[in-house]
């Protein structure tokens, strides 16, 4: 008997094959039991007839729990109603491990008992299609960089100094060498590779022990973070347009499935190709100014303010592809952001928003690569310069202009599925106050 995934059905038809996989739900009449099989590929409808089968086995698919396991066998039917479009007339089953009391019903759950049995939420239709999508934006992002040239670099996750302020840190002691740190980026360290082949990506965890409890924040979060040399600012945006447009469009080619179950709008999607929207920092404040009363409590940011949560939704709504906010002043930004020549009071840096109110997913900059500039900036950022000798040695030994960016795969997933909470795009989500399961 051939075995057969859900997402195979149709090369089957007519025949009889066993699938195995999990009971997803089951209903029951006199005459019929409706079990809905679901394997990780598709959910598929299997038809227990009673007249078709023993009265034991008839009976006993009748006492089948949810998400128990096991294989069922049967002739694989066309039906254009069903998941999928295919459904089984079942022959056979065979119960391979039972469930009792599966504690994640159809009724409705609170958010703290389904993040606390996360490890089986994982399994319901919606979850199961945001991750689905998640491995698609993962796979996009790292299949378009690797066609551009690029190599993965990987990055170290222990570090002995920040890369992005020192206040939001995990610390650990590190044997007898003293405190080390989880790192909050790859970026110091992939800068290394791109002096050696040009072109590189690392792609891996990152830690922020920031203390907060927004819907757009995680404590662990995965980042791609691409470094470029010879790639200035205006080439750094191109760069990103382009990777997330490809990303989009994979998504819309591989899980139209996954979005419908979402109830997700493909029309919003399928307008996500570059260009993009550019925008000035400066630019930004005054359109900020203009929707004041829409801000509420946030208020109007002033020059020299980061932009938060609320600044950025808003300017995020006002266009329907993603947008740059550009020249941001550089003393709120990261040290080693390179300065505009014509105006070095602002960084050659950007976000990019997305639309639909889902604001920053991707931060990047052209890096500074004058050593003298870049000491100068760690000393200003209150940082030992001793802890960034490897670094500054980069500007000493064949320094070049070049350009990068980090983009975050949980807050692309969640803007691309459009969903609202970013803790639903990642397995096991770490928040404040839970690490649990």
């Amino acid at each position: 008997m051939p075995f057969s995934t859900v997402e195979k059905l149709s090369e089957h038809v007519g025949g009889e094959v066993t699938l195995r996989g999990w009971l997803y739900n089951l209903r029951s009449s006199k005459k019929i039991q409706f079990m809905l099989v679901r394997d990780g590929t598709g959910t598929c409808q299997c038809l227990a007839f009673r007249n078709a089968l023993s009265e034991e086995v008839f009976e006993a698919i009748g006492r089948l729990n949810q998400e128990c396991s096991l294989t069922v066998t049967g002739v694989v039917k066309e039906d254009a109603r069903a998941p999928g479009g295919h459904e089984l007339n079942v022959s056979g089953f065979e119960l391979i491990g039972d469930s009792l009391d599966y504690p994640i019903t159809k009724k409705e759950h609170g958010v703290d008992f389904l993040l606390s049995h996360r490890h089986l939420w994982v399994r319901s239709k919606l979850q199961h299609a945001i991750l689905r999508i998640r491995a698609e934006v993962i796979a996009g992002c790292q299949e378009w960089l690797n066609d551009e040239g690029f190599i993965r670099y990987d990055t170290p996750l222990l570090t002995p100094c920040s890369a992005e302020g020192t206040s939001t840190l995990f610390e650990t002691q590190y044997f007898d060498e003293g405190p080390a740190f989880l790192a909050q980026t790859g970026q110091l360290y992939v800068e290394s590779g791109m002096m050696s082949f040009g072109r590189v990506y690392c792609f891996g965890p990152t830690f922020r022990a920031e203390k907060s409890k927004t819907r757009r924040h995680l404590t662990e979060f995965w980042m791609i973070e691409p470094e470029a040399a010879f790639v200035g600012h205006e080439e750094n945006l191109e760069i990103q347009e382009q990777m997330v447009s490809a990303v989009v469009a994979r998504v819309l080619a591989k899980c139209g499935k996954e979005l419908e179950a979402l109830d997700r709008d493909r029309a919003v999607l399928e307008k996500i190709k570059a260009p993009f929207v550019r925008m000035t920092y400066d630019r930004a404040l005054a359109i900020l100014a203009e929707h004041a009363a829409e801000l509420g409590d946030a208020g109007v940011p002033v020059w020299g303010d980061d932009f938060g949560a609320p600044h950025e939704a808003l300017l995020s709504r006002l266009n329907e592809k993603p947008l740059f906010i550009t020249h941001y002043p550089a003393a709120i930004k990261a040290f080693y952001m390179q300065p505009d020549p014509e105006r070095p009071e602002v960084a050659l840096c950007y976000d990019m928003l997305a639309p639909e109110g889902y604001g920053e997913v991707i931060g990047g900059s052209e890096r500074i690569h004058d050593a003298e500039l870049l000491e100068s900036r760690i000393r200003e950022h209150g940082l030992n310069v001793e802890d960034y000798q490897w670094y500054l040695d980069l500007r000493r030994y064949g320094s070049v202009p070049h350009s990068g960016f980090g983009i975050g795969i949980e807050r692309l997933t969640t803007w691309i599925s459009g969903i609202r909470h970013i803790r639903e795009t990642i397995p096991f989500p770490r928040l404040l106050g839970k690490i649990y399961p």
